[in-house]
């Protein structure tokens, strides 16, 4: 599909629109959300689609999150200049690019080789700055922890003890857990090694987060 660059400039501000009227405040969300092409992230045959508020099906099986989830989970993140961001779940791209127009520093881990791949690529067109791992999400990256900030862009069946293990005292940690049907937001904020609140939110759905400490490839 062939669309002037102004018609989906014109709908992400649409889109920006329509998610301020859902509750999203956080205004350097909205900007980066307005700032990142949605449609360079979706397959050729949903770009006409890419500003729907609507998850969409990308390559492997997988999906895009709908827009406002993306919203949602970052402005819980609650992020800052140089924060030091685990994204669990590469997939599209998307939200690794929210977060870097954020200027966070990114890493970010895929399980599927495809998809690794393929972002790897649409970021070096995009001059977008991420480190990008191929492997286990669910065990996160304890070589390069601890982190400011985890996100996990996939359901998991429990919080992973690993991924709370990577969390800098004062860190925070966004998860959607439950089963594979429905999970809850849920937001970990460390205090201390062995001292955390957990903070539920609303109902999501997202793709399984499937790995040694997620739900097994079955």
């Amino acid at each position: 599909m062939s669309v002037n660059p102004k018609y989906f400039l014109e709908q992400r501000i649409i889109l920006v629109d329509s998610l301020r009227r859902k509750g999203i405040k956080d205004e350097r969300v909205l900007t980066a959300i307005e700032k990142v092409p949605r449609e360079i992230f979706v397959p050729a045959d949903q770009k006409d689609r890419a500003y729907i508020d609507n998850a969409l099906p990308i390559e492997c099986g997988q999906s895009i999150s709908q827009p406002y989830t993306v919203a949602y989970m970052t402005e819980l993140l609650d992020t800052f200049d140089g924060c030091k961001v685990l994204e669990i779940g590469t997939g599209s791209g998307y939200q690794c690019a929210i977060l870097s127009v954020l200027g966070c520093e990114v890493f970010s881990i895929e399980r599927i080789e495809f998809l690794h791949n393929k972002v790897k690529k649409i970021f070096a067109n995009l001059n977008i700055k991420a480190r990008l791992f191929l492997g286990d999400g669910s065990k996160g990256l304890p070589e390069f922890a601890p982190f400011d900030r985890i996100i996990v862009t996939a359901a998991a069946p429990d919080i992973p003890s690993s991924l709370i293990n990577q969390l800098k005292i004062g860190g925070k940690l966004v998860i959607p857990v439950g089963s594979r049907n429905e999970q809850i937001m849920t937001l970990v904020i460390r205090f201390s090694t062995n001292k955390y609140e957990i903070i539920r939110k609303d109902s999501f759905r997202f793709v399984p987060l499937i790995g040694e400490e997620g739900w097994s490839n079955e």
